[in-house]
This record gives C-alpha cells, structure tokens and sequence, in this order.
C-alpha cells in the first residue's frame, strides 16, 4: 500500500513552521458565532496598516508633481494604481489564509538558497529605501511644524523606535487603532485643504477617466510611469500576507473561505481610502498650483510654503505639515512590522523589534543625514525620487511569486485563486515590471 507523502500533496517542501511575528499571531478572536458584522469587524484593521504604504512620501512627490504639472488628468492613473493594488493585496491575503505562509515563508520553502537569499536582499533593501524616504517625510514634517532644521530632524527621527516598542506592547489592536487614527487625521487635514482650495469639481470628475494624451505626451507618460511605480510597494506584500494572520479565523475550509472573504473587503476597503488620500493630494496641487500658474512644484517643502499665500490662509501649510508628519509616523509603524515578517520569514532570525528598528533606521539616517547636510531641501527631493527607483526595482521580485503560489493547485488547494484572477494579476505583474524597467531605464539616461 502506497504512503502519500504530506509535503508532496501540499506543494510545499516543507511542512509549515512557525508564523513569523508569533507573539501576535492569531492573538485576535474573530467572534465566532456573532453575528456577520461583528464577525466582519474583527477582520478590520490589517487593510489599514498595508494602506499606509500607498500614501509614503514618495507618493506624495509624485502626485504633487503630477497635479502642478498637468491638473486632474493624472486621476485616471491613481485610479489605475489603486485597482491593481487591490488584486495584488487580495493574493497576499489568500496566500496567508489558504497556505498558513507569509510571502517570505513561502519564498524559502518554495525556492532554492540561491534564489531565496538574493529575494532576501531584495526585500530588505526595499525596506532600507522605504525607510530614508519616511525619514525624509518625518523630518520635512516636523521641519514645516516646528521649524526643526532637517537635519536635526533626520537624526529625530530615530526615537520613533519607542513608539513602535510601546505599541507591540499593549497589543496588536492599539497598534492599528494607532494607524487608523493617524490615516483620519490625514483625512480632515486634506478635506479642510481642499475645501479651501475650491477645486472644480467637473474638471476632478472628468480627471479619473483616461485621455490618450497620458500616453502621446511623453512628459505626461513619464508623470503617470512615476506615480504608477510609487504606488505598490514591495513591503507591503510581505506585510499584509503576514499580518492577515493575527486573526483567530479557524482550520476549517469555510471558516478559511470566510476569513478569505472579510480580508478582501478589509484591504479592498482600506485602499479605497488610500485612493481618496493620494488623490486629495493630486487635487489640492492641482487647485492650488497648476490654477495659478505653478507648474513645477514637486518639493513637499516647497508646496507647503506657496499653500499659504495661494489659498490666502496660513493655516494650509501647517495642516499639511501635519498631514505630513502622520504619514511618516504610520509608516514607521508598517515598515518594522514589513521588516520583521521578511528576515523571520526569510531567514528565520528572530529579533527584538526595537533591535530590528534600531539597525534598518540607522541604515537609512546615514545617506539622509548626509544629502541634508550637504545639499539641503534640492537634495532631500533627489533623494526621495531615488528611493523610488530602487522600489520600483525591487517590486517584480515580489510580485512574481505572489502571483506563482496563488495560482498553483498544489500550493493552495481548494482556496487557488481562479484562473480569471490568475490571468489579471500575471497581466498586472507584467505591466507593473514593464512601467518599473521603463522608469529605471529614463532614470539612467538621465
């Protein structure tokens, strides 16, 4: 009688080991038995913190560059943007639920040393760009709030470690209460912003359907490359297919079905809010600049300071000064969670988190302290579009595989994703490497 080896029928070489971030993992009930709202509840909050990273600094460039250069008509691009995030997050989300794995769990076990080490690389020198580029946006932030010279600022921003170690404390649920209400400040700052800027509503309306002047105008093309190549980080991957696993969701093949179920509303939601974030921003440099002449603004400190005597108030610069800072605490948050699940997963090297931030912000406060010393606001604008290259790089190496594993029965079992999803996502991971390869490529040439 022939023995059925687990490990093949699974696809897996290996059988599934300890989650990565284990003192959270399935540490939240899901009220089994309450009723579907309450149940629908406890799922929120992961989309949340995986949003964060739609609406980084370097997002903000982007979009501020786009809406002083070219008004509304770069929505249809964020909108674009925001789809395929969606798809690519709901994978991460199936991933987790239907393997028990993270993305970096399942890169080890599904490749080879010599393939998964070099995806290790690549992952933790995302984390590094993303990284100098909230060290950047914190450091502008608490520059507009309190007049801190960035430099001082860079090297401010290193305490943050504190705040992250007090949050893992008290419990996973105050870490993204903490997130979310970070992400509503974000939001009133924008809507009184906004409001202010009295934009024309016609005209932001007719900006989410696509011209085909985006593609003919080859500065327009470049813009729309730069915030499609902003928008899905490679660490969020790794984030979401891990912290999708603090929820108690059960063993059984429904009860994983249904936890499928809440988690894509949960990201779909959440990126939806992201979505308003980076298109608010979009609009209020569209109001704002491109109305009144302002063509070339990209600098976030230079926006700052022409909101003021464009919109006629002085309170605009501060209440995006502090839109600002929120972006870059959250993001801090998201990064070191990011940060643990890749080397745990990876290389199952288990850290404090407060020894994982100490050395990832030291890594990235050394070029940021040094470009703002020696060349000031211009350079720190540099710096933020490099970190945006060196994502972009990185993001097929993530993307690829979390396409891979969803699509394969043997992986996955009875939660594969359907053929139809499959088709989009190759479909997404192919423009996304193509965009990516075309950014780096003008990035080169100059």
């Amino acid at each position: 009688m022939d023995v059925i080896n687990p490990k093949a029928r699974t696809g897996w070489r290996h059988e599934r080991e300890e989650a990565s971030m284990a003192d959270v993992y399935r540490s939240i009930g899901t009220r089994k038995g309450a009723s579907r709202w309450r149940r629908i509840a406890a799922f929120l909050g992961p989309g949340y913190l995986v949003a964060v990273g739609y609406m980084d600094p370097g997002n903000w460039s982007t979009s501020l560059a786009g809406g002083s250069k070219f008004g509304y008509t770069l929505l249809a691009v964020a909108l674009l943007s925001n789809m395929m995030a969606i798809v690519l997050q709901s994978l991460c989300a199936r991933l987790a639920i239907g393997s028990g794995r993270d993305l970096a769990q399942a890169c080890r076990d599904a490749f080879p040393r010599w393939v998964s080490i070099p995806l290790w690389l690549f992952a933790e020198i995302a984390i590094i760009a993303t990284d100098i580029a909230e060290v950047i946006g914190t450091a502008i932030g608490l520059n507009l709030l309190f007049g801190i010279p960035l430099e001082l600022g860079v090297l401010i921003t290193a305490l943050d470690v504190f705040l992250i170690l007090y949050l893992q404390k008290v419990g996973f649920r105050w870490v993204e209460a903490f997130v979310i209400a970070l992400l509503g400040i974000i939001t009133v700052c924008f809507g009184v912003q906004i409001f202010m800027a009295d934009p024309q509503w016609g005209e932001v309306i007719r900006g989410f359907f696509p011209t085909t002047e985006i593609v003919s105008n080859p500065e327009m093309l470049y813009l729309a490359l730069g915030i499609l190549g902003a928008t899905v980080m490679p660490h969020n991957l790794y984030l979401h297919s891990g912290i999708v696993q603090t929820r108690d969701y059960g063993h059984t093949l429904p009860e994983k079905r249904e936890a499928l179920t809440f988690a894509t509303i949960d990201s779909t939601v959440a990126l939806c809010f992201a979505l308003l974030i980076n298109a608010s921003i979009l609009i209020l440099a569209a109001a704002a600049f491109h109305a009144h002449g302002r063509t070339d603004v990209a600098e976030l400190g230079e926006a700052s300071s022409l909101l003021a005597p464009l919109l006629g108030l002085a309170l605009a610069p501060t209440l995006f000064g502090i839109a600002l800072l929120c972006c870059g605490l959250n993001s801090t948050v998201t990064a070191t969670m990011a940060g643990q699940i890749i080397m745990e997963g990876f290389l199952k090297i288990r850290l404090q988190p407060w020894v994982r931030r100490l050395i990832t912000r030291a890594i990235a406060i050394i070029p940021a302290a040094f470009v703002t010393i020696w060349y000031g606001d211009a350079g720190t604008a540099e710096l933020l579009i490099l970190t945006q290259v060196v994502l972009s790089l990185q993001l097929s190496f993530a993307v690829f595989p979390l396409v891979m594993f969803t699509a394969s029965k043997a992986k996955m079992g009875e939660l594969v994703a359907p053929r139809w999803l499959s088709a989009i996502a190759y479909t997404i991971a192919i423009v996304i490497a193509g965009l990516n390869v075309k950014l780096l490529f003008d990035f080169v040439v100059g």
